[in-house]
């Protein structure tokens, strides 16, 4: 069946096919702007979301810092109070949101770039909402293997501040580079997952300005995310309308219900709270269970006392599970 087909429920909400991406199309890898004094101020948890999205360090792209999607603000909500802004999610913790932001300020600063777009400008004339698209950028060394993170919402928002920044720093502090895709919402899981697709033909066809190295790439993914990054594990990018490209070293699926799989599946660290009410434990354990009758090196982990949502797992259970998964896409980088 056709992967585009197949990526069709999500909850009993019905995920929309969509646009596969412009064949032979060209990106402007951005510039870094001059820094200044107000660019490198660092936010803090009692700031409140107008001072982030007013940070010239996110000049041109800080609505994109934002679930987006259906989900409304108060430009005054205090940044200690965002976890109210994702529905979906548990354990959000606003010291390392705002750690993982002032991350990025501070390669700003540095004169790094932090964000690209992933369509052409005539993409997004095609499609205006591609221009709610784009990765995020933590460098790790240069010419270091990447990772690409693909936060959840369940395709009604995107969970980055707490499912893509602060897992992204971590896996650069280990020296990667790591990309956190920002992808269209409200369309359903087949037009987000041409997004992902998009996303890494983008870095494939820019690496040497990106400076990264595209050999043993990993996917990472958190519930609506997870299932992206399992379908282009199974079926390639190009089934979502991308390039042609190697399958990822591994694949990194935390909490959810997705059960399509091949025999070919990329090495896959898969991880869920026994309290998901969500993605069901036993529903992910069914699909561990035949990757690994197929053949397919797999890494399950199940933890307690944890429910859907959980980010990196501060403070519970699930504490380092994102080092362990790291870990595992190490030691199948030579496969």
């Amino acid at each position: 069946m056709n992967p585009l087909r197949r990526l069709t429920m999500l909850g009993g909400m019905a995920l929309l096919g969509g646009q596969a991406i412009g064949e032979g199309a060209t990106h402007a890898v951005s510039r870094p702007r001059a820094t200044t004094r107000a660019a490198s101020r660092h936010i803090q948890v009692q700031h409140r979301l107008q001072d982030l999205l007013a940070h010239p360090a996110f000049a041109g792209h800080a609505h994109l810092l934002m679930p987006g999607g259906g989900v409304s603000y108060d430009e005054a909500m205090p940044l200690r109070d965002i976890g109210d802004l994702l529905p979906y999610h548990t354990n959000v913790r606003p010291p390392e949101v705002v750690d993982a932001l002032n991350r990025m300020i501070d390669n700003v600063a540095a004169g790094q770039v932090v964000f690209h777009d992933i369509y052409t400008a005539a993409d997004k004339q095609r499609d205006p909402a591609r221009g709610k698209t784009g990765l995020f950028l933590f460098r790790g060394k240069p010419g270091a293997p990447f990772a690409v993170v693909a936060p959840g919402g369940g395709f009604s928002y995107v969970g980055s501040v707490h499912e893509g920044f602060p897992y992204a720093m971590e896996i650069s502090n280990k020296g990667y580079n790591a990309f956190v895709l920002v992808y269209r919402v409200g369309q359903g899981g087949a037009v987000a997952t041409q997004d992902l697709a998009a996303a890494l033909s983008f870095i494939f066809r820019n690496a040497d300005r990106l400076g990264v190295n595209t050999r043993a790439y990993s996917l990472w993914g958190s519930s609506a995310g997870a299932r992206m990054a399992a379908a282009i594990g199974t079926h390639g990018a190009a089934a979502f309308g991308g390039d042609l490209l190697p399958k990822p070293a591994a694949v990194v699926m935390a909490y959810t219900g997705h059960d399509e799989f091949s025999p070919q599946d990329p090495p896959t660290f898969a991880l869920v709270g026994e309290n998901d009410r969500i993605a069901p434990p036993e529903v992910m354990e069914r699909r561990v269970n035949a990757l690994r009758n197929a053949g397919v090196n797999v890494a399950w982990r199940r933890y307690p006392g944890v429910a859907h949502g959980f980010g990196r797992g501060t403070g519970t259970s699930a504490s380092g599970w994102v080092g362990d998964a790291i870990g595992f896409w190490e030691r199948n980088q030579g496969r």
